[in-house]
């Protein structure tokens, strides 16, 4: 299992989600981060997920 890292942020800069999860693939981990950000209401608002590799595989401004 490979740990990501999902925030989110206000139109200020400031930070209002900050967790980690770990999934098996890149793709199980942006299934799981989409679904994060709908159960928090946080889809409109700026956020990204990162891999371990430093990859975005999420990234909404």
């Amino acid at each position: 299992m490979r740990t990501y890292k999902l925030t989110a942020f206000e139109q200020t800069g400031k930070q209002i989600m900050d967790e980690t999860f770990t999934a098996e693939t890149d793709e199980e981990a942006r299934d799981k981060g989409k679904v994060i950000l709908e159960e928090k209401g946080l889809t409109k608002q700026t956020h990204r997920l990162a891999s371990p590799a430093g990859k975005l595989l999420l990234f909404h401004s």
